[in-house]
């Protein structure tokens, strides 16, 4: 039986991490589960599910050098995992507005409120530096109706936050 661990990878964006970190994972007979890799703010950050017959201790030490190498911090921990629980959103939450204290846990929390699981969260600030625009997309899973979760979100909106949902469209076939 295989032991499941998360991954978690930071540190200066420069080319051949993905490449470098899966390598030292293919000659541990590691397998790769559910990931995500992205670049923010100059940094690059993997988070990625593992399984294989390493203890974690082994797996920190086993990738102890690729990681100092590259410069990365490494957090390993074990995990309850498995393959083909991927969970896919059935809307989507788009927010802008002026960058201001609190819009991430004032949307989220008045989403969770209403029944909204978030999946994925991705944010950025644009504008200008003196008029600073947040902007962020949410997925995730709701079982309430969605009339529901646009009345959770009116008070947001009456503070000169847009926000928008709409449903995912899925093609199966």
């Amino acid at each position: 039986m295989s032991n499941w661990y998360m991954l978690t990878l930071t540190g200066e964006d420069q080319p051949g991490i993905v490449a470098k970190v899966t390598q030292e994972l293919f000659e541990r007979e590691m397998n790769l589960g559910e990931a995500s890799m992205l670049r923010l703010g100059g940094n690059f950050t993997i988070m990625m599910m593992v399984a294989g017959d390493m203890d974690a201790v082994a797996l920190q030490e086993s990738l102890a050098d690729v990681s100092s190498e590259l410069g990365l911090s490494l957090h390993v921990d074990a995990m309850q995992g498995g393959l083909h629980r991927h969970v896919p959103p059935n809307l989507i939450v788009r927010v802008s507005g002026a960058d201001r204290a609190g819009i991430v846990a004032r949307v989220t929390g008045a989403l969770a409120e209403a029944g909204f699981n978030i999946l994925d969260l991705e944010s950025d600030v644009a504008g200008k530096q003196d008029q600073p625009v947040y902007i962020m997309q949410i997925a995730g899973v709701a079982t309430v109706p969605l009339e529901e979760l646009e009345q959770a979100l009116d008070g947001l909106r009456a503070e000169g936050i847009d926000v928008n949902i709409s449903p995912v469209e899925m093609l199966v076939g």
